[in-house]
Parts: structure tokens; sequence; C-alpha cells
């Protein structure tokens, strides 16, 4: 048994000016036997509107570990499934057999641990005329890469989040909450 039990990471990569291609992928890294291997087969059923899916590099590559990924918004079209099954899933699939080849994911254990992926795709992005496929797949890429180096390595540290806990804030928080 692998001691890779339950790692978890986040990124965020924003898209380039005037695209709506920011990835945000969370994920979840475990043993098969693990907590997530059970959660992993238990996504194997659908979920209306949240599609779940292997993911594969193109027609007959899933990769490994093997990797399930879903979406973080509510699918209400078939053009937003195109592009989550085709150039988001490609570069997360590029992505994760990077990590491999790189070492941030341990080859011998490829068999042994399985990742869950949530995938974040600005429901913006299929009626978009002047969407960028190319950027797309580079957040994507860049952001899972991210996110799987961050898991395997504990980023960031308790010691990291303590020491910028009044000098970050979210975003979303500006203007919002005084520190």
């Amino acid at each position: 048994m692998t001691d890779i039990i339950f790692r978890t990471g986040e990124a965020t990569v924003l898209a380039k000016e005037g695209q709506y291609t920011d990835a945000m992928p969370e994920v979840l890294i475990g043993s098969v036997d693990g907590p997530v291997g059970h959660g992993f087969a238990a996504m194997l059923g659908q979920t209306v509107g949240h599609t779940r899916m292997f993911v594969v590099r193109d027609l007959n590559q899933l990769v490994r570990p093997a990797t399930m990924m879903t979406t973080k918004v509510t699918i209400h079209n078939a053009a937003y499934v195109e592009l989550l099954g085709g150039v988001v899933q490609g570069a997360t699939g590029d992505a994760i057999v990077d990590c491999v080849i790189e070492g941030v994911l341990p080859k011998d254990q490829t068999d042994k641990i399985c990742i869950i992926i949530t995938i974040w795709l600005d429901p913006r992005c299929p009626g978009d005329p002047n969407l960028d496929k190319a950027d797309l797949y580079r957040t994507n890429y860049e952001a899972t890469k991210l996110a799987i180096r961050r898991a395997m390595t504990g980023e960031p540290t308790i010691d990291e989040l303590i020491a910028n806990r009044k000098t970050i804030k979210h975003y979303a928080l500006d203007g919002v909450v005084e520190y």
C-alpha cells in the first residue's frame, strides 16, 4: 500500500486579457484502496448537470494515475460539454502525464493512486465568438500541474498561511472586510 492517502491541492491561472478562460482546478490525490479511491469509485454514476468523466489525453488514452474529473458549474448545453470534454480534458490529461514524467507524481505508484479533479470552466466560454482555445488549454494545463504539485508538496504550508494571514485576503473581500 502507498503512503499517499489523502492529499489536496488547488491553483488558479488567469486568462489572457479579454478571455473567460481562467482555470481553478481542485485536486484530491490518494490511494485507490483508501478514502480517495472509494470516492473515485462512487463518482462513476452521473449527476444531472455535473458530468463526470475519466480524464483521457485522446481517444483510448486514459491517463495514469486514473483521474476522474467533474465540473464546478452546472452544464446547460452541448457546447459546454464539448469544451469540457475536449480542450479542458486534453490539457488536464497532458498535465497529469507530464507530472509523472517530471517526478511530481511517482511513476511506480500510478496504478496505486487515483485523482479526483474539479474543473472550473466559465459558462461564458461556449458562447464567446472570440474564445481562444489555446489560452483555455494553457490555463488548464498550467493550473492542473500547479495544483498537483501543491498537493504532493503540501503547499501552502500552515506556516505560510499563518505568516500571510493579515497580508493576503480573498479577492472577493476587497472593501468588504477590514484587516
